[in-house]
């Protein structure tokens, strides 16, 4: 299985939740919103941290889709 994350900086707030949660895949950009360092995603446990911090984003920002081959 793969993925693409992503961040919507229309609605990132920078709080940092997915930081915190998985800070392989997200980092602060130059505006202080979150971004993806990572967008495709294979590894199972990178995949569930992206969809951890899909679920605790305050302002659903982060975005988790799955990508089908």
């Amino acid at each position: 299985m793969k993925i693409k994350t992503w961040v919507d900086k229309n609605t990132c707030i920078g709080c940092g939740t997915c930081i915190a949660i998985a800070p392989e895949i997200y980092e602060f950009d130059s505006d202080g919103k979150a971004k993806a360092k990572i967008e495709i995603i294979e590894d199972p446990n990178l995949i569930q941290k992206a969809r951890d911090a899909e679920v605790a984003c305050p302002t659903h920002s982060i975005k988790v889709e799955e990508i089908k081959d």
